[in-house]
């Protein structure tokens, strides 16, 4: 095993709402984080958010040209935004990059997951090791694949008082807990923003419910809540982890409602429904709550969860001074060092693996015509 040193890596995500590409720089060792405040957000065009639509479910085949042609898309507007965020840092080339791809499905109990993205691209065209793949291995050793960052957030919140929970309001909802003698538990909760883009989408043609207007306008329908709430993933056991696709049903519940009424229903159905996730199966009490991911911007979303968490402090990502959206970018760039350095990147309370596992693979540069004549550090 190399010994631990300070490494420039790069990470990239792309959340499953399908909203944006962030990207991140970090100065780790896979234990500390000593520089984190470069972080770039890149919108998905119209044109390719409606490609990765196209395949999402999808089981990676990819000797479908169209999804190889959604694949050289989605990797080349990837790539434009590290080159983009190493301008930004002055950095010709980073140590390593995390580097995922855009996740099309993922079905633990099939032991499946697929991620859109050609890394070996990326790995040729920086001329630089890309890490990935970590949600595979984790299937491999048992684990539901995700959530996959609670070595990351621990490292985040090491001055922070403890035991506190990490929300990631994405398009999923998942949290993470950090105990005070640094234990970990975290899992999938369920649906964040998706059914309400989802619904604003296929209503107004909106990508979103922006600064939940149409929400706070409308009437929960407090019956239909309480019916959602009772769908089956939400009793299951942690860990878990599911699935954009899982939760598609759930918004036949809502048909039939004006656009403010099924707004405000679905909005309130996920603030209730984090409060029940972690009211039931995160160890109590708390000394907070940080929240983060998309749903940290919609101000409704974010009334509804304090009102339905009264008794937890609750604080928005920017009041420690993180950078938010890109906290997944981070996390890969963190978890990208950990594998390089053999450091575990699940554990048995955050994925459901046996025995904590430092997975990923490994991605090496082939030598390319245009990287002979590339400046070297």
């Amino acid at each position: 095993m190399r010994p631990l040193e300070p490494l420039k890596a790069v990470g990239l995500s792309s959340d499953t709402a399908i909203s944006s590409i962030e990207a991140a720089y970090l100065l780790t060792d896979g234990l500390d984080i000593f520089e984190k405040d470069v972080v770039l957000s890149r919108p998905y065009s119209p044109e390719l958010r409606e490609a990765l639509f196209s395949v999402l479910g999808e089981k990676g085949q990819l000797d479908l040209p169209h999804y190889r042609q959604v694949e050289e898309l989605v990797t080349q507007a990837h790539i434009q935004a590290i080159r983009d965020l190493l301008e930004v840092v002055g950095l010709q080339k980073p140590d390593v990059i995390g580097y995922l791809g855009h996740t099309v499905l993922h079905q633990p109990q099939f032991k499946i997951s697929y991620q859109i993205g050609d890394a070996q691209k990326v790995a040729d065209t920086f001329q630089t090791q890309v890490v990935g793949r970590f949600a595979q291995s984790d299937l491999v050793a048992g684990g539901q694949g995700a959530p996959l960052y609670a070595s990351f957030y621990d490292a985040l919140t090491r001055e922070e008082e403890k035991p506190l929970a990490v929300l990631d309001i994405g398009g999923l909802a998942s949290v993470t807990y950090i105990g005070p003698n640094g234990e970990l538990e975290a899992f999938v909760i369920g649906p964040g923003n998706i059914l309400i883009n989802a619904w604003m989408n296929r209503r107004l043609g909106a990508e979103m419910d922006f600064n939940g207007e149409n929400a706070i306008k409308g009437k929960p329908d407090e019956r239909v809540i309480q019916k959602l709430l009772k769908y089956k993933y939400f009793s299951k056991e942690p860990p878990k982890a599911a699935d954009r696709q899982e939760f598609d049903e759930l918004m036949q519940d809502v048909e039939g409602m004006n656009v403010p009424d099924g707004a405000a229903t679905l909005t309130l159905f996920v603030a209730r429904l984090i409060a029940q996730s972690i009211s039931r199966y995160i160890p109590q009490p708390l000394k907070k709550i940080i929240v983060c991911g998309g749903g940290a911007f919609n101000p409704t979303l974010m009334r509804f969860l304090r009102q339905s968490l009264p008794y937890t402090s609750v604080q928005v990502f920017s009041e420690l001074g993180w950078k938010g959206k890109s906290l997944d970018a981070q996390g890969n760039a963190f978890l990208a060092v950990r594998h390089l350095f053999g450091l575990p990147i699940s554990f048995p309370s955050t994925t459901g693996v046996s025995e904590p596992v430092s997975g990923g693979k490994v991605w090496l540069p082939r030598l390319t015509e245009a990287s002979k004549n590339m400046p070297r550090e």
